[in-house]
């Protein structure tokens, strides 16, 4: 089957290979994704303030576009599953706190936490 995310998650797991545990956490996950992502060119002013945002913009913090978020938090939770990775499977994840804003510069923060 083909997977046209297969290069998006090992370009994900490259970045964040050097953190797994020595064995795959196997117990209940807590997942937090914060994603930050770019402001396009119209929040921001035209010629040589063209790195100053508009009047206004300054509180539009919230991300509402394209990517999904259910979409991005899929891609992460598929990465960071399987052997020799974070987790032993995904649906140990009861809990989950996801977010997408705008900042600079782009990323993506995860952070898994085994539950008592």
């Amino acid at each position: 089957m083909y997977d046209p995310s297969a290069k998006d998650k090992k370009q994900i797991w490259l970045q964040i290979a050097k953190f797994k545990p020595k064995t795959p956490l196997a117990g209940d996950i807590m997942l937090k994704l914060i994603f930050t992502m770019p402001r396009p060119k119209s929040h921001f002013r035209t010629g040589k303030f063209k790195h100053i945002l508009k009047d206004g913009y300054e509180h539009i913090i919230n991300h509402t576009f394209k990517p999904d978020i259910d979409n991005l938090v899929k891609l992460i939770a598929d990465t960071i599953q399987g052997q020799d990775r974070m987790i032993v499977d995904d649906s140990q994840i009861c809990r989950l706190q996801a977010e997408k804003v705008y900042g600079d510069p782009p990323m993506t923060e995860v952070i898994i936490e085994e539950l008592p």
